[in-house]
Formats: C-alpha cells, structure tokens, sequence
C-alpha cells in the first residue's frame, strides 16, 4: 500500500564511527523534522553550524563517493545515509555531523536503518508529493560505458548490472520493486572495491578509514606472500589472507550479488537528492556516483518542468494581472526607498 503522508522520526538518534575517506572521527545525529522540512545537514562543528539542504544542485565531488559543498559547509559520502532515510520512508530529518564525513560503519546501510527502526516512524499530516515522469529519459556515459534509463511507472522500481570483467564477481544484476523490502534485500550490502584500486586510492589521499570490516575487497589475481603481508600492515592486521582469486579475509557475502545490490543502494541514496520520492523504472547499466547524480539533474530538471505546468493550470487572466500589480508595487517600493537614499547621501 502506498503511503500517503509524509513521514519522520519518532526521535533522534546519534551514531559515531570514522568518515571511509578521511579517517576521522564523526559524531552523527539525526532529529526529527517538521513536514516539508525535507533533509538537511548541519555542521555543528563549524561558526554558525551551517545548514545545507541535500540537493543534487550542492554536489561537488563524485570520485568513490557523493560530496556536497554549500554554505560554507561540506558534507563527504552522504549517499548511505540518504539511501536508509529513503528507504525507511522518512522524508524529513535533520543529520547533524561533527566533521565533514559521514561515518562509513560496516560499508552498508544497515546499521543506519537499524537505528531508524530503533526510534521509530512517525507520519505527518501532510500529503506527499511524488516526482514521476510520462515519457522515457536516458542518461549515457560512453567513455565509462554507462548508461541509464528512467521510465515511467506507479511505483519506485530500480534494476542495476553490473560487470567489471573480473572472473571473481562476473556479471550481476540486483532489482527491487517498491521500497517496502529495503532493509531485508538492500540495507545491509557494503561497498566494494578491487585490490588493484587500494593503492590508487591511497595515493589520492582516499579511503584513510578503509578496512576490510567496512568494504568487501575484490583480489582478482593471486597474490604473494609478500604482497600479502604489505596489505596486512596497510590495514593494520595480523595477517591478510585469501584464495588464490576471490575476497580478501575471506570475507562471506550476505547475498551472492552483495556488489550489485550495493550500487542499487547508491542510487537510491544519490537519487534522494532530487528532494521527491521517486515514482519511476529505473534501469542502470554499470552505475557509478557520476552517473547517479548526472542522473539525477536531469531528473530534477524535469520535477521543475513538472511543477511549473502544474502551477500554470491555476493562473487565469485576472490572477495574472493581480501577480503583476504585486510585482510592479514591490518594484516601484524598492524604487522609491533607493531613490530617498540616493538623495539623502548626497
């Protein structure tokens, strides 16, 4: 059944744990917001504890992860966060943060939504309103080979594949219809990476909080002795160990295709930042976060579209002329108050 009402949190909640990129420590808070509200963040850590709203306009860095940037605050990795909000249903929230990055927990989102779960959902009385769509909009990447496809649909449908060439994952396909099944079938699918990135990585100054406890990593080579005591130092162990092809640490996958579901959880997350619940078939073909949010400014190009046709049903002639009468008066005040300034500082 779908709901209606907009919906937010019984109460706050507060998580900590250190941002995958940076390495630092992050306190999060996340509060109950009124209706219409949508979801924000707040540097409380910053003078003036900034206030940015998620929105895909804000998005200014996508390499490994979805950045924003605005008001003087940046927010790092927010597409975990987004993706449990939106796939618990919470459509208004305020996520307080001490530093600049979300904490990266086990990789997933589970920990997140188990906490949603933990304080509860409230509903709101006021109506939700939906972004969907009556014609078909693509989006191709052809240089990374991307592409995706939004068609229309009654309910938020999303399917992704993936394939990286590597003998260890192959290819691999993750769907979802409706949102009712996140936390079971999405929620707890941690982010991946190759080991012949972990190097790049680092050398990019990336994944400072990385550690094979909150990433699956993809080894699709055999490794040696040597090669494995080096990523045993990196990642601060005893020992690292593998098989000759497949994850390192052995780590056991929650679902055999955890690597698409987890892209299938980004988008969820990267989409939130159009700022309307989707109602749409989503088709993705080796989605990145570029792609994501590329994606996603078109999509919220057409929600404008959308709610300015809808505005322009209610304007009749005599309502457009009292708009203009407004204006004109606002304009001519403004006229008037610079004009007696103007003569009064000569």
């Amino acid at each position: 059944m779908e709901q209606v009402n907009q919906q937010t949190l019984k109460s706050e909640f507060s998580i900590e744990g250190v941002g995958l990129h940076t390495g630092v420590h992050t306190r999060m808070t996340v509060q109950p917001a009124s209706a219409g509200f949508g979801i924000k963040f707040q540097r409380v850590d910053l003078p003036g504890q900034p206030i940015m709203k998620a929105d895909v306009d804000y998005v200014v860095d996508t390499s490994r992860g979805t950045t924003l940037e605005h008001n003087g605050a940046r927010v790092c990795t927010v597409e975990h966060i987004l993706s449990a909000l939106t796939g618990m249903g919470i459509d208004n929230a305020m996520i307080q943060l001490t530093a600049e990055e979300i904490p990266i927990m086990d990789g997933s989102a589970k920990m997140f939504v188990d906490m949603i779960e933990k304080v509860g959902i409230e509903e709101q009385n006021a109506k939700r309103i939906y972004f969907s769509i009556d014609t078909n909009l693509t989006y191709v990447d052809e240089e990374k080979n991307v592409e995706m496809v939004a068609t229309p649909s009654t309910d938020y449908k999303i399917t992704t594949m993936i394939d990286f060439n590597s003998n260890v994952l192959g290819t691999q396909h993750a769907y979802i219809k409706g949102l009712k099944n996140y936390k079971k079938e999405i929620s707890n699918c941690r982010t991946f990476c190759f080991l012949h990135e972990i190097e790049y990585l680092y050398s990019k100054n990336l994944i400072k909080g990385g550690d094979i406890d909150n990433a699956i990593v993809v080894v699709d080579r055999v490794l040696s002795d040597d090669e494995l005591d080096k990523l045993a130092k990196l990642f601060n162990r005893e020992k690292i160990e593998v098989k000759q092809e497949g994850i390192l640490n052995n780590v056991k996958m929650h679902h055999t295709n955890e690597p698409a579901r987890h892209k299938l959880l980004d988008i969820v997350g990267d989409l939130t930042l159009i700022g309307y619940p989707i109602k749409a078939n989503i088709i993705a073909y080796r989605p990145g976060h570029k792609s994501n949010v590329a994606f996603a400014k078109k999509l919220k190009i057409i929600s404008k579209r959308i709610r300015i046709c809808w505005m322009c049903r209610f304007i009749t002639p005599l309502n457009l002329l009292f708009l203009i009468l407004i204006i004109s008066q606002n304009y001519c005040h403004i006229a008037t108050r610079f004009y007696w300034l103007t003569r009064l500082s000569t």
